[in-house]
């Protein structure tokens, strides 16, 4: 079972010194640590029995610890050196990797990146009081991939504008579904919306105003008409009923 070391407490001959050994244990600069002094120490009598002092510290936001954690063990069984840097701010944990061979990190299309993110998104909220939304990232991957997906948005809603036809796009996950939606929210010519169900589920690009599809109307020949209006002048038989039976493709 995977231990986040969050706090820890360190003992030196002062509390000045105790305090660094608590911060470079956690890993943490002293603005995102809570420090408190547990035992004060004593000087002794002539040097002799002196106690140091102990000072415990604590981080203010475990979040960064524990998914730093997690990836550093996930990377040490994939046999990755991987450099990780974790922080948080009021609207996500964001998790920079920087190393060699990222690009097993990210997969096709980023599904391996999005695995780990999910898998670490459980480990953060599974550990801490409160519900965080955690972002992984390396190379700048999710920039560039929103910058595609919003430039491909575009060129798909021009094409569906000038054919009058709806697209279907490839499956996406929720991250990327919410980028095409945002992207053509504002656009007064298509609409978008979902279908089908995860891990299958697609973004659909539609005209806005697209005419709905109105059935032909059955073409009858002209001496076909009057000879039932003929035969039939004084007959009950439901015209609709002569329509489908006499009707041409």
């Amino acid at each position: 079972m995977l231990q986040y070391l969050t706090k820890t407490e360190k003992t030196a001959k002062n509390a000045e010194d105790a305090k660094q050994l608590a911060l470079s244990e956690l890993g943490l600069a002293e603005e995102d640590a809570i420090i408190t002094i547990t035992d004060e120490g004593s000087k002794g009598f002539l040097g002799l029995g002196s106690k140091g002092v102990t000072v415990l510290a604590e981080a203010k936001d475990p979040a960064p610890i524990i998914a730093k954690t997690f990836l550093s063990q996930v990377f040490d069984a994939m046999g990755l050196e991987v450099t990780i840097s974790a922080k948080s701010d009021e609207e996500a944990l964001l998790a920079e990797m920087s190393g060699e061979h990222m690009g097993l990190v990210i997969g096709k299309r980023g599904d391996t990146l999005d695995a780990l993110q999910y898998l670490t998104s459980l480990v953060v909220n599974h550990e801490t009081d409160e519900r965080v939304r955690v972002i992984l990232d390396t190379e700048n991957y999710r920039d560039k991939r929103r910058n595609a997906l919003v430039a491909l948005a575009n060129r798909l809603a021009d094409k569906v504008v000038r054919t009058g036809k709806k697209h279907t796009l490839e499956p996406m996950n929720p991250y990327e579904r919410r980028i095409i939606h945002s992207c053509l929210q504002a656009n007064d010519e298509v609409t978008t919306f979902s279908i089908d169900e995860e891990p299958r589920r697609r973004v659909v690009i539609a005209p806005k105003n697209a005419r709905p599809h109105t059935p032909a109307i059955p073409h009858i020949s002209s001496h076909i008409a009057a000879e039932y209006r003929q035969q039939n002048h004084n007959k009950a038989k439901n015209y609709d009923e002569f329509l489908a039976e006499n009707s041409e493709d």
